[in-house]
């Protein structure tokens, strides 16, 4: 039977784990507030964190017997029901898991070849344009390919403030910009080359590198970095 809920935020702010994880990230969590955390609300007269407490004890302070204990087990401490058991389970299935998970390898881009083939599924066959984007790390690994923009069958609106950001938030290092003519001409236009230096110059203050520029059709890629045409 669950008890009525003791929550997080009665208690004081620096004793709240979820603030001090903003403040501090998880890694200033100590094990009591990490599975606070997880457990969410106490009881009436028990905090999160004492049943933290409590149930760490329970465990010899062991995060290994913690794991291993049945959910009936955890079930015995007064405050801890059903609900949070399934919770905390949950928690230490997710890690068990991802160490049984091998990382996966981010492909890494070397020449202009490899990018087209990343973005060839995406953006070959269309009958509209789209402007793309290559999100790469130091070792110029791809973090994501991000869709910028969509327009009509001659053109597409590219703004650099939504390149930027997506570039800063994922930490990339630097870019590849991308977009598909429809029409199957692989010519760059003036307004292409002029976008691409206008993107490079708002890169070069946050110290991102615009790589290349492609563009793609039915017809196969350009790169502008191939072709000596990067501003």
């Amino acid at each position: 039977m669950e008890y009525p809920n003791f929550k997080i935020r009665d208690l004081a702010v620096e004793d709240r784990p979820r603030e001090k994880c903003l403040r501090q990230g998880l890694g200033g969590l100590s094990n009591t507030e990490l599975l606070a955390i997880l457990i969410g609300t106490g009881t009436r007269n028990r905090s999160a964190l004492d049943l933290a407490r409590t149930l760490l004890q329970q465990a010899g302070n062991d995060l290994h017997q913690l794991a291993k204990m049945s959910l009936a087990e955890m079930e015995k401490i007064p405050g801890i029901g059903q609900a949070k058991s399934i919770r905390i389970q949950a928690g230490f299935e997710l890690a068990r898991r991802r160490k049984a998970t091998p990382p996966s390898v981010r492909p890494r881009i070397r020449c202009s070849q490899d990018a087209f083939k990343l973005l060839e599924g995406s953006l070959t066959d269309l009958q509209h344009e789209e402007f793309w984007i290559l999100l790469l790390n130091r070792s110029n690994q791809v973090i994501e390919p991000v869709r910028i923009s969509q327009g009509g069958i001659s053109g597409t609106v590219t703004d650099v403030r939504l390149i930027l950001n997506a570039a800063v938030e994922k930490l990339a290092s630097a870019l590849i910009l991308a977009h598909n003519h429809p029409s199957g001409n692989l010519s760059p236009s003036d307004a292409d080359i002029k976008i691409t230096k206008k993107i490079k110059e708002a890169a070069q203050l946050l110290d991102l590198s615009v790589l290349d520029h492609l563009i793609l059709s039915d017809q196969g890629y350009m790169s502008m970095a191939d072709d000596n045409l990067m501003p």
